[in-house]
């Protein structure tokens, strides 16, 4: 185990105990040396964690302690800044620059024994393939789905056919080179996908659309569950 997950293991595992921990539990838990222990622990307390005690009688968190929100795993913290490193990379100019934003934020209020984790990244989100540009705005798209605006569209399909739409928008989901506004669409009275690079014109309406954006997901992901589900023909084989 490294020094960074023992750490922070130390640090749960007093956080949810009863009664003071001695070092000998600790170290049989985390199956290292008492001298590991009794290192760590005055490492933690150099960084202001509030435990007390001492060996031979055991450590507790002072009363009322509880980790700030941004207290994160080795884990958490590599996987919000991969996520943010994709983000950065693929997102639309408004997604990027708050990708960054965050980036810089979690570096400057991770603990210590993290930093070296946010300064040596070994995972990667490399972006190889050319992402195809947008001629609408994503971050007015996202807005009118937050707000829950009904959106005129002018689209061009892969065959290159021109139709007007009028969406109820409610997700946007970002693929390795193309976004997809996933939405009501009222002409055709179901659910549909547009590739934002192939929506040639966007107006976003005052009137907002009478379902919920959680109504709209879920009766969404109940019709995508449906189309995978294998069907069969009347003498058995099966094809989907």
């Amino acid at each position: 185990m490294s020094a960074t997950r023992r750490l922070f293991s130390i640090i749960q595992t007093l956080r949810s105990a009863k009664r003071p921990i001695t070092a000998q539990q600790l170290c049989e838990q985390l199956e290292v040396s008492l001298r590991t222990i009794y290192r760590d622990i005055a490492e933690l307390q150099a960084q202001n964690i509030p435990i007390e005690g001492e060996a031979g009688i055991g450590y507790i968190l002072r009363d009322g302690y509880d980790m700030p929100p941004l207290m994160l795993t080795l884990d958490e913290l590599e996987a919000a800044l991969l996520g943010a490193q994709w983000v950065a990379e693929r997102g639309d100019e408004k997604l990027s620059i708050g990708a960054r934003s965050l980036v810089e934020k979690l570096n400057d209020v991770v603990p210590q024994h993290l930093k070296q984790v946010a300064d040596s990244l070994v995972v990667v989100a490399p972006c190889l393939t050319p992402i195809i540009s947008d001629t609408i705005d994503s971050e007015v798209l996202r807005e009118a789905m937050r707000s829950r605006k009904k959106v005129k569209i002018e689209y061009t399909d892969g065959a290159g056919k021109v139709s007007l739409r009028t969406i109820w928008p409610f997700m946007l989901a970002y693929f390795e080179t193309v976004k997809l506004a996933v939405a009501w669409c009222e002409k055709r009275e179901g659910f549909r996908h547009f590739r934002t690079d192939r929506i040639v014109h966007m107006e976003v309406l005052e009137e907002q659309f009478p379902a919920t954006t959680s109504q709209l997901k879920q009766d969404w992901w109940e019709q995508e569950k449906e189309k995978e589900k294998p069907r069969f023909h009347a003498e058995g084989s099966l094809y989907t």
